[in-house]
């Protein structure tokens, strides 16, 4: 698959930008990671209802289990499966992540492609988003809940809207899947779209059960970002909770010192081992797809060279440089059409 623009642009990293990156070993990573989003279980206890579409297409309507809540209640996540009618057999299956202000049925489009190439869909709504959101639309209720997860105070039950608590519920969502009679759990895909492209690096890099993965226009690094004052797009995802945690800290507007004590205290170790240069190492030799921009005001360039130097380096040391696929065009942040088609492309390959 054509790198475009990588190649010549990795060049152009200076060699000491490499060496500042200094994180803990992966195996270490991957355990603590685990073990900060650790919480206990609840049986899946899935509710499934289903009809069938035009063209041979089930689509699947159902909701599971993920953990209890501080008030005693179960989080479900509402989820859409989509699968061709006429199965033989176990089927690979790839999730299908939505961005800020999404939900899971925006994501029907990829999963009917997928389906044509005999590969079963799955699309969740993300924390406070789709079926989440208490019935605000877009991306209010996200924006609310992190608001008020900045304001808990020390020794308070703690929610993680800001990806983290999504990443749960993916690997929730895998423990589902290994329980259907029509997903063969070796092939098991995931892709995302912006937000959910962080939360596919986040929650694939740790949980091996996923074969395949694309993170398209989530890969960057966020240290980079907040050191290189580029902060303000990822920032603008969320205003609402920079801006009070502005008005609380002080500041008259947001700025670096606002984004680093919001960023540490919702998500933290993102300024650290759980960055993406530090997480994307734990793909090394499973099939990744890296799709992004040069233009992309969100995953600032910069951010994403480093973190694409770093998988590199791991896939070459892995002996798997065959594995890792970079598809970097010329656009802001946005999926091209071509960039769509490699990543089904991917999944067809791997899947198998």
């Amino acid at each position: 698959m054509c790198r475009l623009l990588l190649l010549s642009l990795l060049l152009l990293i200076p060699q000491f930008v490499h060496a500042q990156e200094k994180y803990s070993a992966p195996a270490a990573v991957r355990a603590s990671f685990k073990k900060l989003l650790d919480r206990p279980k609840v049986p899946l206890d899935a509710k499934v209802s289903s009809k069938i579409l035009d063209g041979g297409l089930v689509l699947e309507t159902l909701s599971f289990g993920s953990e209890k809540k501080a008030d005693g209640s179960v989080e479900r996540v509402p989820t859409t499966l989509l699968r061709p009618e006429k199965i033989n057999g176990r089927m690979p299956a790839v999730i299908v992540l939505h961005g800020t202000g999404g939900n899971k049925d925006g994501q029907l489009g990829f999963m009917k492609e997928l389906a044509k190439r005999n590969i079963i869909g799955v699309a969740i709504d993300a924390r406070y988003h789709g079926g989440r959101s208490g019935g605000a639309k877009g991306a209010a209720a996200y924006n609310e809940a992190i608001a008020n997860a900045w304001k808990t105070k020390p020794g308070e039950p703690m929610e993680h809207p800001f990806y983290y608590d999504t990443v749960w519920d993916l690997w929730r969502l895998v423990d589902y899947l290994e329980t259907r009679d029509d997903v063969d759990a070796k092939n098991i895909g995931m892709i995302g779209f912006s937000m959910g492209g962080i939360q596919t690096w986040l929650a694939a890099s740790v949980d091996e059960r996923v074969k395949v993965s694309v993170p398209a226009i989530g890969v960057q690094s966020f240290r980079w970002s907040l050191e290189n004052d580029q902060w303000q797009g990822r920032a603008n995802t969320i205003k609402l909770a920079h801006t009070q945690a502005a008005k609380d800290l002080g500041e008259p507007a947001v700025n670096q010192k606002v984004c680093r004590a919001l960023w540490n205290k919702i998500i933290p170790g993102i300024l650290d081992d759980y960055d993406c240069p530090s997480m994307l190492r734990l793909f090394a030799g499973r099939p990744l797809l890296i799709v992004g921009g040069t233009k992309d005001g969100n995953c600032p360039y910069g951010g994403a060279k480093i973190a694409i130097a770093s998988v590199e380096r791991a896939y070459k040391d892995a002996g798997a440089s065959d594995r890792l696929s970079v598809m970097i065009e010329e656009v802001g942040h946005t999926v091209t059409a071509k960039q769509r088609t490699a990543a089904l492309d991917w999944f067809e390959k791997w899947l198998k």
